[in-house]
């Protein structure tokens, strides 16, 4: 993990983003580093300060278990404009087309454009680790997928329309498919690696259709993340976070939700962005290209720290992998689609 010069970052002033589930992690991170970087956000979610319920004693499922968290999207978005952007909340149920459709309605009538869009929605009902798909609990997995994938569809939906005509006349528009992992590897539970792959695919699938649009699609993972629930877990605060190591050595090569955020805004700001569309990507691949660092100064590589901790590389979807996407039957049946 090194240390580098102060960051910089990308000047997105103009520009207008929907960060989709914004309250907290990813989503909060993400907000941010447009702020900083000059955007107006939108950020979305459903908890806010009038809202929210606090949890009582003892009321966590699982470390994982985001219930009555006391973050809110109000909260991300006075820290979207403290940072020097213009944070917007919203409250949004996405699984909700009709919600999704009036936000859309009202980012058209307020900006009359929107450049980039993060389907950043990733938290779990309680997922039961350790059991084979034939145990699992059905309800938890299919609320899963309708949290996780329905919502990321419903929201890509209602946008791309606002999106494409924003980048007909303007610079390449981004959709960000927030996953875990950039490979297509198994991921240890059935409904788990149908949300985490499923969102990959969402983004190949929705480069293909924009290629003649100028809006790039892509899906981004971060490392191993010092959210608010991690934290939590771990017994830290962002302070102290290194202690968290003496339970787990790999959290040393942990990052913020920024350094992911961070790599949003610089794949946005890239005016060769179009030639990233419809692949995956991680925060730490990215960092070797782009100058951005987190929020202390070094920049982390969950890649390397894994395969100097384990003796082998991560793998990770490559040029080989992306020949098998493109169906030659497809293209040749349908040469002018879409």
């Amino acid at each position: 993990m090194e240390n580098t010069s102060e960051y910089r970052p990308p000047d997105l002033t103009g520009r207008v983003a929907l960060v989709a589930g914004a309250t907290r992690g990813v989503g909060r991170g993400i907000a941010l580093a447009l702020g900083e970087a000059g955007a107006t956000v939108y950020c979305t979610g459903r908890s806010t300060a009038a809202n929210r319920l606090a949890r009582k004693a003892n009321e966590k499922i699982s470390p994982f278990d985001h219930a009555r968290r006391p973050e809110t999207i109000d909260q991300t978005a006075a820290m979207v404009t403290a940072r020097g952007g213009k944070g917007i909340a919203v409250v949004v149920d996405h699984t909700d087309p009709a919600q999704v459709k009036s936000l859309v309605d009202r980012i058209r009538t307020e900006q009359g454009k929107l450049h980039i869009l993060v389907n950043g929605i990733s938290e779990l009902t309680h997922a039961d680790f350790g059991k084979l798909f034939w145990q699992l609990d059905l309800r938890s997995g299919m609320e899963n997928l309708d949290n996780v994938v329905h919502t990321h569809v419903n929201t890509s939906h209602f946008s791309a329309p606002l999106m494409i005509e924003t980048a007909a006349n303007g610079p390449t528009g981004l959709i960000v498919e927030i996953g875990d992992g950039d490979s297509y590897g198994y991921r240890g539970h059935l409904f788990y690696d149908l949300t985490k792959t499923t969102v990959i695919r969402l983004a190949f699938a929705m480069a293909r259709e924009l290629r003649k649009k100028n809006v790039a699609a892509v899906a981004l993972t971060p490392g191993f993340l010092r959210s608010e629930a991690m934290l939590e877990h771990f017994g830290v605060t962002e302070e102290n976070w290194r202690d968290a190591a003496k339970k787990d050595p790999n959290y040393l090569a942990s990052e913020t939700p920024l350094f992911v955020g961070r790599a949003v805004a610089a794949l946005s700001a890239d005016p060769d962005l179009f030639k990233k569309s419809g692949r995956v990507f991680s925060s730490w691949r990215l960092s070797d290209e782009y100058p951005f660092t987190d929020a202390d100064g070094f920049r982390p590589h969950w890649g390397r720290h894994f395969a100097a901790t384990y003796g082998n590389p991560l793998k990770y979807c490559d040029d080989a992998f992306y020949e098998h996407w493109i169906d030659p039957a497809v293209d040749a049946l349908f040469p002018d689609w879409p």
